[in-house]
């Protein structure tokens, strides 16, 4: 579609800065700008963090994965600080403030730590650059959808954002969302959506 990006967002995780990369590769525009930042990091499930999605559902049911997964104000158990998995143990957050690094979070708490960049980094990077990219993660992502388009906690916990797809917003002059789509045909992103959505479900 003609996208010229003039700057980019992303997390800390991996997975989103390569798929910037791969983007902006193949956009020749590896020259743009690039903030990255931990406040755009997927939501921290606690003590699921890394653990096997189907297991996990198979253990404590579906209902309650779901909850921990994408429930609006429902955190998994929170991770000891002094497990290994614990983002503290990380060499990414040696200069954040130790008071910051989430031991869990709900999607409500996801929220709570990305607005504050978007207010301060991504609408202003907006007003300045007639394109701007973000490659963040579901519930990070998710977490902004709902901030735009307005829905209810009951609405977002029910969005499902496929993995790998691009998602435009288009806005006006003073940066009020005009619409919003997936760029891929309708029937290939219903299936996609349910493949998301059926994430985290134990295996019959």
């Amino acid at each position: 579609r003609g996208f010229c990006f003039g700057a980019a967002h992303t997390s800390y995780l991996r997975r989103a800065i390569k798929t910037l990369w791969l983007a902006l590769e193949e956009m020749e525009l590896m020259f743009i700008p690039v903030q990255p930042t931990w406040r755009l990091n997927e939501k921290h499930y606690g003590t699921l963090q890394g653990l096997n999605k189907a297991e996990t559902a198979a253990k404590y049911g579906d209902e309650q994965v779901k909850l921990w997964r994408r429930g609006f104000g429902v955190a998994p158990p929170a991770l000891d600080p002094s497990d290994a998995r614990h983002p503290s143990h990380d060499a990414k957050y040696n200069d954040l403030d130790a008071a910051l690094i989430p031991s869990t979070e709900s999607l409500s708490d996801t929220i709570q730590r990305i607005m504050p960049y978007w207010d301060a980094n991504i609408l202003p990077s907006m007003k300045k650059h007639d394109h701007v990219i973000v490659t963040a993660h579901g519930n990070s992502l998710r977490g902004i959808v709902r901030h735009l388009k307005n829905l209810t906690n009951e609405q977002i916990l029910e969005f499902n954002i496929p993995t790998g797809v691009p998602y435009v917003f288009e806005f006006d002059d003073n940066l009020t969302l005009l619409k919003d789509y997936f760029l891929l045909d309708e029937d290939e992103l219903q299936r996609r959506q349910a493949e998301v959505a059926s994430q985290g479900k134990a295996s019959k």
